[in-house]
């Protein structure tokens, strides 16, 4: 192991992350009792101009008269771009309204680490101005190439960054490649032409301990194209994904939840590896497999996540 260790910034469980449109109190409202893990209400893309500023109000209406941790929610905010006349204004009047009943802000179109640091400026001196307590997380969208070509220096960057998003749409529409679903993958392409930048990002999320989410799959009436796309996403190590209906939801918690028999066998392998440990032995084998310190590192991943899903649930629980 390199000298040079980064550890998770934020553990937060972000198995499905429900994008809800800030011009709908309806659907915020649903949301708020939804079975997702993270809502992020959007004063951007899913709302028209003209809407904008209604958005931005009922969002700050709906942090303030509902309580979303009680509902086991992370919930954050998709503020407008940094080339947009809307952003200021996002930053500024959520955080001075509502900005200690907030959990991150979510930065659209990150292509490089002065985005963030102008953002992460603006939040500092609000909170200090407004004497809030909690800190409120950053979020960078990464979904242009330029935001792609600096991936790993954007995750470096130091201060509230806690995660990284793959936001598929614009980043197709950036390299002009060629798609015919949100999400989904072109039959001309040998393979899923996402892979390389799902793995790119993902990769600089956890050299620099971010945590890895994965963007909307456009076609809801396709769970299983859903529920593919999600798989692959899983086995690079993203721990979650966008879901743009409510239908997405339990697909998502399903997929990115460890299944029983493998949180069974990451409770054996420590067992296993322990009793090894007493006998003297670096390895051992279970199930006529060979396990070490690698795979108790897997397992131990196995467990944070199944731990924090019942954390979750117990929390529920206790709030009905």
């Amino acid at each position: 192991m390199s000298h040079t260790i980064n550890h998770l910034k934020k553990l937060r469980l972000q198995r499905s992350e429900l994008a809800v449109p800030g011009s709908s109190p309806e659907m915020i409202d649903k949301a708020a009792n939804s079975a997702a893990d993270f809502v992020f209400l959007d004063i951007e893309d899913a709302v028209a101009p003209p809407d904008k500023e209604r958005a931005r109000k009922n969002i700050i209406q709906a942090l303030n008269d509902i309580d979303w941790r009680a509902k086991g929610k992370t919930v954050s905010v998709r503020i407008n771009g940094l080339d947009t006349h809307y952003m200021y204004r996002d930053v500024v009047d959520v955080m001075e309204q509502a900005g200690d009943r907030l959990d991150t802000i979510l930065v659209p179109k990150v292509g490089v680490p002065a985005d963030l640091y102008m953002v992460e400026a603006m939040v500092n001196q609000i909170e200090m101005a407004k004497g809030f307590k909690t800190r409120v997380g950053l979020e960078a969208l990464i979904e242009t190439a330029l935001g792609m070509a600096n991936v790993e220096a954007i995750a470096a960057t130091p201060g509230r960054l806690e995660a990284m998003h793959f936001g598929v749409a614009d980043y197709a529409a950036s390299c002009k490649a060629r798609t015919v679903n949100i999400g989904g993958l072109n039959p001309d392409y040998p393979g899923d032409q996402w892979h390389f930048a799902l793995s790119r990002m993902t990769v600089a999320c956890r050299a620099y301990g971010l945590r890895a989410i994965d963007g909307p799959f456009g076609d809801f009436s396709d769970p299983e194209g859903y529920k593919a796309a999600a798989r692959r996403a899983a086995a690079l190590g993203i721990e979650g994904k966008w879901a743009i209906h409510p239908s997405q939801i339990a697909l998502a918690n399903d997929v990115f939840s460890p299944p029983e028999k493998e949180v069974t066998r990451a409770r054996r392998i420590l067992e296993v590896l322990k009793e090894a440990e007493a006998q003297g032995k670096g390895a051992a084998a279970l199930d006529g497999k060979m396990i070490d310190a690698a795979s108790e590192r897997m397992a131990r991943n196995v467990l944070v996540v199944n731990d924090a899903i019942e954390r979750a649930g117990q929390q529920h629980v206790a709030a009905l």
